[in-house]
């Protein structure tokens, strides 16, 4: 499912998946558990945001999908920002339009990734957000 090369250690990392497809949650709970990275899942807006609400620096990193219920994606991710301007948010749809692409980036996310997403992709996003930004920071 992963190549061997990218593998990484997140240990001591926690990410978010935001996701109503229960395939998709598994999906990326079964490639997230191979860094060894605490994973939260919610199936809608929210749920996400009212843990956010509580817990506004205790996440890595969040996964969000573009079309979920209640609180769609865009607007879960304009509150998140408003309560931690930090995290980094991807989102991760099938959901594609040029404007679509656009609100996301002016809502605040890190990345915009469609779906189906490779293992390596998603390894290389969580190494550009959660491995070097690291370094960078130090």
């Amino acid at each position: 499912m992963y190549s061997n090369q990218n593998q990484l250690d997140l240990t001591e990392k926690t990410i978010v998946i935001v996701d109503d497809d229960i395939a998709s949650i598994r999906y990326f709970e079964v490639l997230l558990k191979t860094t060894g990275a605490s994973v939260i899942t919610f199936m809608n807006g929210t749920d996400i945001i009212d843990y956010i609400s509580k817990n506004p620096k205790s996440i890595d990193l969040i996964m969000i999908d573009y079309l979920i219920p209640f609180i769609n994606g865009i607007d879960c991710i304009k509150q998140i920002r408003k309560l931690n301007n930090s995290v980094p948010l991807i989102m991760v749809t099938a959901y594609y339009t040029r404007e679509s692409k656009e609100e996301a980036y002016l809502a605040g996310c890190n990345e915009y990734i469609l779906k189906p997403v490779i293992p390596d992709k998603i390894l290389n996003v969580l190494k550009k957000y959660l491995i070097q930004r690291e370094f960078v920071q130090l």
